[in-house]
């Protein structure tokens, strides 16, 4: 299990234990983490599980493909570097810490 810390916008944690070979939006929404609504079920197909990737963090997370990034543009307030979709990144061992920050809504 790798550790992920959910971050709310109003600053509620949620640290959560995710199985490897899951997706961090997995983790959250079987989970009940506010602000994660994945409402393509993970298709990369929406951005309403948007987050920003806490910058220590963002060096050690595989890059963003190109669906990933034009479905960004679609996000609530993208960052240029932080922003991720996390029905695309995948829970590996390696990934036990990660935290990531909701933003103030989904669109």
């Amino acid at each position: 299990m790798a550790k992920i810390t959910y971050i709310e916008h109003n600053g509620t944690r949620h640290d959560i234990e995710v199985k490897p070979g899951m997706t961090v939006m997995e983790g959250a929404r079987d989970n009940g983490v506010p602000g994660i609504e994945a409402d393509c079920g993970g298709a990369c197909a929406c951005s309403t599980c948007h987050v920003y990737v806490d910058d220590a963090w963002l060096d050690k997370l595989p890059p963003r493909d190109d669906m990933e990034s034009d479905m960004l543009d679609f996000a609530y307030e993208p960052d240029p570097v932080r922003s991720r979709l996390t029905c695309q990144i995948k829970v590996t061992p390696e990934l036990d810490g990660l935290v990531v920050q909701l933003p103030e809504r989904q669109i």
